[in-house]
């Protein structure tokens, strides 16, 4: 049941990412390591379902015996090609560069996918198989097939491996720790294939390759590949997380301004940033919309404060000596708002209102947002006397 669980689990993050990836391709087809790792993605998804009921059944009527086992292994030599030139691309220069190195591992490639393609011809329409541990190496051929395999895969994930701990080194947080996690996973993806490609040879020699071996061996592998699907989704979902905590942040805010924003606006209307949205539910649902909603609150508070700040008394050094600033301030702003008829004074005459003691943006909102509660209780307390 809790295997299930993690392969389901592991089965929707695939698919995530790959139709991220994907999504991100669409919108910049030129970008040659981008492109790389979707396709080393797509290779590795059709490596894992052609080795399935029932698409492994239709491969070997039409190829026979063996072919299912060919296509999932050239699947399997295309995923980490394309994974080593994602590296590829990433160190070039410009990209032709990088196409000279693709095109250079790319005979490698084909070197090895037409020894597995001679290998499985070979063998004829027997000793074929499920898997390594089932596998009759007898055969010289079926022997040859698992070397070339296995060596390039471990030729490629050990380049892999060198570009991945050099990337990581280089980075910061969360980068860093999302390509040491990947380097983590292809380290064992590799001790693995060597691990095989010694036990092909020791099969094939007529001795005795003790279950535990094999055991570790196939473990090995289990718990490298999830860990670099986490390594790799580990940076963009650190991301996406922080993006998450932001909006969320944004939207409070939003919402804490809201009674300084409607006393302001409804005094100053001309001081709407947006008021006449041209797609308002996009504006809602889309998550930059937040953000923006958000800065032009921000904004529209200010401006309003600055056109109604000659008619305020100055605040410099009340935010320090006086903890009730924020109830004084309301006061007078709605007062001052609340007379017979607000008088707008040249720029000239604005005068500091709320000011916060750095400037950075997050203080001046806050600030803002002290504001905006000593003014919602202030429109309490008039509603209330009003009653």
């Amino acid at each position: 049941m809790i295997v299930s669980v993690i392969v389901c689990g592991m089965s929707v993050a695939f698919v995530a990412a790959l139709g991220w990836k994907i999504f991100q391709l669409f919108k910049a087809p030129r970008d040659a390591a981008l492109r790389a790792v979707t396709l080393c993605l797509i290779s590795a998804a059709f490596s894992f379902l052609l080795a399935r009921e029932p698409f492994a059944d239709w491969i070997a009527s039409a190829g026979g015996p063996g072919a299912p086992r060919l296509v999932q292994n050239l699947f399997v030599l295309s995923m980490v090609y394309w994974l080593m030139c994602f590296y590829l691309y990433s160190a070039a220069a410009d990209a032709a560069e990088g196409n000279r190195h693709a095109r250079r591992e790319a005979l490698f490639l084909a070197l090895a996918a037409i020894g597995l393609i001679s290998a499985t011809v070979a063998a004829g329409p027997h000793d074929h198989g499920e898997n390594f541990q089932g596998s009759d190496l007898g055969d010289p051929a079926l022997v040859s097939f698992y070397l070339v395999a296995d060596v390039y895969l471990a030729y490629a994930l050990a380049m892999a491996l060198r570009w991945t701990c050099a990337y990581a080194r280089a980075s910061q947080r969360p980068l860093a720790t999302g390509l040491w996690l990947a380097a983590v996973g292809i380290g064992a993806m590799a001790a693995s294939c060597t691990i095989r490609t010694v036990l092909t040879v020791v099969r094939w020699q007529g001795s005795t390759v003790p279950p535990a071996v094999t055991w570790a061996s196939g473990v090995i592998i289990a718990l490298a590949v999830p860990l670099f699907l986490i390594g790799v989704s580990y940076p963009g979902a650190a991301t996406r997380i922080a993006a998450m905590r932001v909006r969320r942040q944004h939207r409070r805010m939003y919402h804490r301004l809201g009674p300084l924003w409607q006393m302001l606006h409804e005094a100053y209307p001309e001081h709407s940033l947006y008021r006449v949205p041209a797609n308002p539910w996009r504006d809602h649902l889309l998550p930059l919309g937040m953000h923006r909603r958000y800065y032009r609150r921000v904004i529209e508070c200010r401006d309003g404060l600055v056109r109604i700040s000659p008619q305020l008394a100055p605040t410099k050094g009340l935010m320090e000596e006086q903890p009730e600033w924020a109830d004084d301030l309301a006061d007078q702003l709605y007062t001052a708002l609340h007379s017979e008829q607000p008088q707008a004074a040249p720029p000239a005459d604005a005068v500091p209102v709320a000011m916060p003691l750095t400037q950075s943006l997050e203080d001046d909102v806050r600030q803002l947002a002290q504001l905006s509660d000593a003014v919602r209780r202030r429109v309490l307390a008039g509603t209330r006397h009003t009653d």
